[in-house]
């Protein structure tokens, strides 16, 4: 939304969110809404924030991952952060190119490598600024499983051994704030991958995700099914954790 002018910023995102909102009007039942902000303008995020859920009854915020050269444990994304957990928000999250890595390897198109490392990062910023557990009310969902997060799991339980000042800002362990997230399959449905998420966080923490239109619902339905044998578990993935963390779309 935000290309260095807040005022555009600002009209262009209440222009989208009012697009969806008719979305959601016009076809009952089918679709819901991730209300966008003009990040890095907190202002203009705030009285976003307020429209979406206050008079578009949005069911979440959707954010991306880093803002030019900030992630979102930023300090200057607190006022944001404060409100969203306030409110007990669902804050779906999706990778973006970070300014550091525009240019940084032309050969491998951003998707590959640069999409899911930034998510990556993303859920480091959070968790070791002390974000997640200031705001335990946000309900982060962090697309393509995560990103290599999964991967890298032992790295990350163990980041507080390797700066100890990091250690009072995950007072319950970092653990603790991996297994709470919620992640979804987009991308990622494929045993690979799939076999490291589900080593990672519970079933009840996975949530179905297509990246349409660069991918098809068919490519995942059948990468879920072939990979969870539990018929529970399947149900639980394509529908019933969703709705329990929007209750509305029951």
């Amino acid at each position: 939304m935000w290309f260095g002018d807040n005022e555009a910023a600002r009209k262009l995102t209440r222009e989208v969110n009012d697009y969806g909102a008719r979305m959601v009007a016009d076809h009952p039942g089918r679709f819901g809404l991730f209300a966008a902000i003009p990040l890095p303008d907190p202002e203009g995020s705030l009285k976003e924030i307020a429209y979406a859920f206050d008079t578009l009854k949005a069911d979440g915020i959707g954010l991306f991952t880093s803002y030019k050269d900030k992630y979102l444990g930023d300090p200057a994304f607190v006022p944001v952060l404060e409100e969203l957990n306030r409110r007990k928000a669902v804050v779906y999250t999706h990778p973006t190119l970070a300014d550091c890595c525009n240019r940084i390897l032309p050969v491998v198109h951003r998707a590959v490598v640069e999409f899911q490392t930034d998510t990556s990062r993303a859920i480091g910023s959070v968790v070791f600024t002390g974000t997640a557990a200031r705001y335990p009310d946000i309900k982060f969902i962090w697309s393509h499983g995560g990103g290599t997060m999964p991967f890298l799991y032992e790295r990350y339980l163990r980041m507080p051994q390797l700066s100890p000042n990091v250690q009072a800002n995950v007072p319950r362990g970092v653990e603790f704030e991996l297994k709470k997230f919620y992640y979804d399959v987009a991308q990622v449905a494929h045993p690979a991958a799939l076999a490291s998420l589900a080593k990672v966080v519970p079933v009840s923490q996975i949530l179905f995700g297509t990246d349409f239109p660069y991918r098809t619902s068919a490519d995942h339905v059948k990468g879920v099914t072939e990979f969870f044998p539990d018929e529970g578990d399947r149900r639980k993935i394509s529908r019933d954790n969703a709705v329990g963390l929007i209750p509305r779309l029951k």
